[in-house]
C-alpha cells in the first residue's frame, strides 16, 4: 500500500511543506526510519533526529521551528501525536482488511454468517452459532455451537469459544483466548475425592471489550460470567466463573480474578493481582500490581496495595519504614547502649 504525502495530509488535515507526490509504504520510529516510510516527531527531545533520518515523510506540529536543513517531506498537523495514532489505525484497519471464506473451514449447515466475513483456513462453525456483519474469524479459531458473535467481532487465530457463549458488537479476542471453558467446580466426597460439578451456564462479553492473547474467561456454574462494555483485558488473565467486571475496567496481565467476584466499573486492576472470591470490588478502585485482595472494597474511587491488602496511602508508609529498618536497628541498638551505660552509672551512685 503507498500514500502521497498529498492524501495522507487531506485524511489529517495538514499542511505539506515539500514534496506532495512523495510516497511512503511503511511506518516507523524516526530514528529508525529507512526512504519510504512515514514517521512523526512530536517530542521536542527528539527534534534531533529530524535533521538525520531518511524518512520520506514526518508528521510535525504546526508550531514546530525548523533551525536546520532537513531532506524529508512535512506535514503540519495540530498535533502530531494525535494524528500519527489515526494513521495508524488506519493502517492497521487496511492491515487486516481481509473478507472471505478459505479453505479448509468448516461451517455447521444451520450457523447463521453474516455480510462481508472473513473465515480463515481451519476456522469451526458449529450447529446455530450466529456471526453477525464484518466478522473476522481467524484460522484455527473454534466458535462453539449456539454461540452468537455481534457485528465486527475479531477473532485472531486460535481463540476458542464454548458453547452458548454471547459475544457483542466491536469486540477483539486476541490470539489463544478461551472463552467459556469450565469453571473450577469439584465437591469433596468423603473417600478425599472430588466429584466434578458440572458447568453448565456460560460467558457474557458486552460491546466494545477487548480481551488480550491467552486470556481465559470460564463459564458460570449457572447463570453467566459477564464482561462489562468498554472493558480491557491484558494477555494472561483468569476470570473464573460467576464472576462479573465492571464496565470500562482495565486489568493488567498476570491477574487472577475468583470465582463469583463482582467488579465494579471503572476500576484499573494492576499486573500479578489476585483477588479472592465472592466479594465485591467498589466503583473507580484503583490496585496497584501484586496485591492480594482477601476482602470486599466497599468505598468507591481509592487506592490500594500490598501483598496483603490495605489502604495505599498506609502501604506505602509501610514499604517506607521496611526500607529505614536497618537504620532504626542501628539507632535503638544505639540506644540500648546509651540506655545500659546510664543504668551502671546509677548504680555506682547507689
Amino acid at each position: 500500500m503507498q500514500f502521497t504525502a498529498h492524501e495522507i495530509s487531506l485524511l489529517l488535515n495538514g499542511t505539506v511543506e515539500g514534496d506532495l507526490n512523495a510516497s511512503i509504504s511503511t511506518l516507523a520510529k524516526i530514528e529508525e526510519a529507512m526512504d519510504g516510510s512515514l514517521s512523526f516527531l512530536a517530542n521536542p527531545k527528539y527534534e534531533q533526529f529530524l535533521y538525520h533520518t531518511k524518512a520520506s515523510i514526518v508528521i510535525v506540529n504546526k508550531t514546530l521551528i525548523i533551525t536546520e536543513k532537513i531532506d524529508c517531506t512535512l506535514i503540519r498537523v495540530e498535533d502530531a501525536y494525535g494524528a500519527f495514532s489515526v494513521l495508524l489505525e488506519k493502517y492497521n484497519t487496511l492491515k487486516l482488511n481481509k473478507t472471505g471464506i478459505e479453505q479448509p473451514s468448516y461451517i455447521h449447515p444451520s450457523a447463521i454468517v453474516g455480510q462481508n466475513v472473513y473465515l480463515g483456513a481451519f476456522a469451526y462453525l458449529g450447529a446455530e452459532a450466529q456471526l453477525g456483519n464484518s466478522c473476522k474469524i481467524y484460522p484455527n479459531c473454534y466458535v462453539g455451537d449456539n454461540v452468537t458473535l455481534g457485528n465486527n467481532v475479531t477473532l485472531f487465530a486460535g481463540v476458542k469459544i464454548y458453547a452458548d457463549c454471547v459475544v457483542g458488537n466491536n469486540v477483539i479476542i486476541h490470539a489463544g483466548a478461551v472463552i467459556g471453558s469450565d469453571g473450577f467446580g469439584f465437591a469433596p466426597t468423603n473417600s478425599g475425592n472430588y466429584n466434578k460439578i458440572s458447568q453448565i451456564g456460560n460467558v457474557v462479553i458486552e460491546d466494545n471489550v477487548e480481551i488480550g492473547a491467552n486470556t481465559t474467561i470460564d463459564r458460570a456454574t449457572m447463570g453467566s460470567t459477564v464482561i462489562r462494555k468498554g472493558v480491557k483485558l491484558d494477555n494472561l488473565i483468569q476470570i473464573a466463573h460467576n464472576a462479573e467486571v465492571g464496565a470500562n475496567t482495565v486489568i493488567a496481565a498476570q491477574s487472577g480474578i475468583s470465582g463469583s467476584t463482582k467488579i465494579g466499573e471503572n476500576v484499573i486492576i494492576g499486573g500479578q493481582v489476585g483477588i479472592v472470591g465472592h466479594i465485591s470490588i467498589a466503583k473507580g478502585s484503583q490496585i496497584q500490581a501484586q496485591t492480594g485482595v482477601n476482602k470486599s472494597i466497599e468505598e468507591e474511587g481509592k487506592k490500594w496495595g500490598g501483598v496483603i491488602l490495605q489502604p495505599y496511602q498506609g502501604f506505602l508508609r509501610s514499604h517506607l519504614i521496611v526500607h529505614q529498618l536497618p537504620e532504626l536497628k542501628k539507632r535503638i541498638e544505639e540506644l540500648e547502649k546509651i540506655i545500659a551505660e546510664l543504668r551502671n552509672k546509677q548504680e555506682i551512685i547507689h
